[in-house]
């Protein structure tokens, strides 16, 4: 129940200040050793998933509080958890570094013109405010978090700290979900199968999608798994605070990015052993060739 308001936007900054921290020089190099690809990737970032969005919301004619949710959704930059499950599915963590930093650099511009252009017809978005709300709430704890460890990245304490950043991180989601089900549950009686079918949609399409737009471009495996998961895997716990403070009469908003924040992870997780266990179906049918 205490999880709301400030407090709120203040658990998001904890999680972004985590990624900074965990930001080091080569990860930032890897923006100007593969512009191409993390071009590419944030190409596919900004325009799948918000056109998949809107492409549900018009052909399941969803309600306008779902409906904004899930665009929300669809405009914020990759998640942070992107990067654990492109190791685990043994794709290029480098490109999917490159690929959430850009991503959330470019979110206080681009995550509102992009609700401007989708939403304002259902609703009024002030970008403005929401520019301003996404700067205090990423970026800045982002740079926090780099200047950290340009700084103090070799001490000691520091590195200590890093250790259970991502603990700590993991816990602030728990708690921004928590803090929405506990003020708006009950309407997930009411509207929580149609929330949750256009969230998983959401959430395959943009699997599915990223994955093309590797093969389209003849990219190695590595890079069309990144691609697929980059994509798929949102920033949903910026798009609930985002509705939380922006859109407050329209709680099932803030509710289907609450879902898509506990989906995304669930998916990303089975996403990456069915990709293990296909890797391991190949190494046994090559050996048996052999």
């Amino acid at each position: 129940m205490w999880v709301k308001g400030d407090v709120q936007t203040l658990v998001l900054g904890i999680i972004m200040l985590t990624m900074g921290m965990t930001l080091t020089m080569e990860d930032l190099k890897i923006l100007l050793k593969r512009p191409r690809d993390i071009f590419i990737g944030a190409c596919a970032q900004y325009t799948l998933m918000p056109l998949i969005a809107f492409l549900l919301v018009k052909v399941f004619g969803l309600p306008p509080a779902i409906a904004i949710g899930m665009l929300l959704v669809g405009c914020c930059p990759g998640g942070v958890s992107s990067n654990i499950i492109t190791f685990l599915s043994k794709g290029d963590v480098a490109l999917s570094v490159g690929m959430t930093t850009v991503s959330t650099l470019l979110a206080p511009v681009f995550t509102p013109l992009l609700m401007l252009f989708l939403a304002d017809n259902r609703v009024d978005v002030d970008g403005g405010a929401m520019f301003c709300s996404m700067l205090l709430a990423t970026l800045l704890p982002v740079v926090i978090g780099v200047c950290g460890n340009l700084f103090w990245g070799r001490k000691p304490f520091y590195q200590e700290l890093c250790a259970i950043m991502p603990g700590v991180s993991v816990l602030a989601f728990a708690c921004i979900v928590g803090g929405v089900i506990s003020t708006n549950g009950a309407h997930f009686f009411h509207s929580g199968v149609l929330i949750f079918v256009g969230v998983f949609l959401h959430n395959a399409l943009g699997y599915l999608t990223g994955y093309g737009v590797g093969l389209c471009l003849r990219m190695p495996f590595a890079k069309c798994r990144t691609l697929s998961i980059e994509v798929g895997v949102q920033n949903a716990g910026l798009a609930t605070v985002l509705a939380t403070k922006h859109f407050p009469l329209f709680p099932e908003a803030a509710l289907a990015a609450a879902v898509s924040c506990v989906w995304h992870s669930i998916s990303g997780t089975l996403l990456a052993g069915g990709f293990m266990l296909y890797d391991c179906w190949r190494e046994k049918k090559h050996k048996a060739v052999l």
